[in-house]
């Protein structure tokens, strides 16, 4: 590894351990809990929690829906809405977009519902090493479908979109590539794209990060790891599997540890002719930059979204 990675990785590393924090974080202003798909407060709350039991995973897995101001509106009552499934980062928790950002305030100009699932630290792909750690099978079979039934959520393709900042911008790029059928837009802000090539011997000094990817993807060459490993599943995809994928976006902060990461893979996706926007801007990773660009991030996806639903 070289003096530059280990010091990206150092500046990461504090990065996390800072975003985890509270100070800053707006306050919600309201949130309202549900259960086995009964609320305990008003219908006309915009946000909701579900407290979802997963078979797969084995555990209660807490969602956040972000409601649009006319969803319980009664001219709004047979309306179907895209949806933006939005990807928590390591160290947080499904709760972190409403705490720690704007979004309740900025998201008003759109016809979204947005979900934001908890993923633990399970980089949303099926451990190689604990079985029932299945977190990319846990949004594709488990959170998706139970959206579509609970809300009036998009069940089609052109009605999907997914995003999500560092762990979560990964698997946001991830499902795009390995599940392109239910996407038709894709965003990572601050993406740790090369997570599932990352090995013990490059992690040394930084055991934490360690200690939340080798339970995931296993040995070095590993099935997992090559089944989730982002720069080869880019650059192996043959033409016609290019022309399925969804509209990728990325971005970088000028001052994040993960800035060669991003510009490396922004170079895949041009060699490979893959429809995509890369932008890099002043920032580092931490919340001010991801509060800012995910309105970025949803001005692109209503593009998307809005033109085909």
């Amino acid at each position: 590894m070289t003096k530059y990675v280990r010091a990206s990785l150092a500046l990461l590393l504090v990065a996390l351990i800072f975003s985890s924090g509270t100070a800053g974080v707006p306050p919600a202003s309201c949130v309202f809990r549900a259960l086995g798909g009964q609320t305990s407060a008003s219908q006309n709350a915009r946000i909701q929690t579900i407290q979802f039991e997963s078979k797969l995973v084995r555990a209660t897995l807490p969602y956040n829906v972000l409601l649009p101001p006319d969803y319980n509106s009664p001219i709004a009552k047979t309306k179907r809405y895209p949806v933006v499934y939005l990807l928590h980062g390591l160290t947080g928790h499904y709760n972190n977009w409403i705490e720690k950002t704007h979004l309740t305030d900025n998201v008003t100009a759109y016809q979204f519902i947005i979900v934001m699932p908890e993923g633990n630290n399970g980089w949303y792909t099926d451990s190689a090493n604990v079985p029932i750690e299945k977190y990319e099978s846990y949004i594709i079979q488990e959170l998706i479908p139970d959206v579509e039934q609970r809300f009036r959520a998009s069940s089609v393709r052109e009605g999907r979109a997914i995003a999500g900042l560092s762990m979560g911008g990964y698997g946001a790029l991830k499902f795009a590539v390995k599940h392109p059928e239910l996407f038709i837009f894709a965003a990572s802000m601050s993406g740790a794209l090369d997570a599932a090539s990352w090995t013990e011997a490059d992690l040394k000094g930084f055991e934490f990060i360690w200690k939340t990817l080798e339970p995931v993807y296993g040995a070095a060459n590993s099935e997992t790891r090559t089944a989730n490993d982002l720069g080869k599943l880019y650059r192996e995809l043959p033409a016609a599997r290019i022309a399925a994928l969804p509209y990728i976006y990325l971005d970088c902060g000028t001052e994040d540890g993960l800035l060669q990461t991003n510009r490396a893979f922004a170079d895949i996706l041009v060699k490979q002719k893959i429809p995509h926007e890369y932008r890099q801007l002043p920032g580092n990773h931490a919340w001010p930059y991801w509060d800012a660009q995910i309105q970025e991030v949803l001005k692109i996806a209503a593009k998307s979204l809005r033109a085909r639903v």
